[in-house]
């Protein structure tokens, strides 16, 4: 679950506990909003936890990097193209 999606189910369940005057036979709006809204912060928080785990997880480079390297240069290979010159007054090909 993400951030906004546990943003979004806490304003759900806000409005239904605060909001909404209906009723259901067998079911309360205002204990599902209270859930909601305890999942969307049960969300939440974790959502926030693994952002902070993920940008703690990158560890100091021990060696430096070189970023330009010498690299040799592959042999060249030499392509001879051979052209046949036409005569203008041959019919095209």
């Amino acid at each position: 679950m993400t951030i906004a999606g546990s943003i979004i189910l806490i304003m759900l369940g806000a409005i239904l506990t605060w909001a909404v005057e209906f009723d259901l036979a067998g079911l309360d709006i205002n204990v599902v909003g209270v859930i909601l809204m305890l999942g969307g912060l049960v969300g939440l928080l974790f959502g926030i936890y693994r952002i902070t785990v993920t940008r703690r997880a990158v560890g100091p480079i021990d060696e430096p990097v070189h970023r330009h390297d010498i690299v040799a240069e592959p042999e060249t290979r030499r392509t001879t193209v051979y052209e046949e010159r036409r005569r203008y007054d041959e019919p095209p090909l």
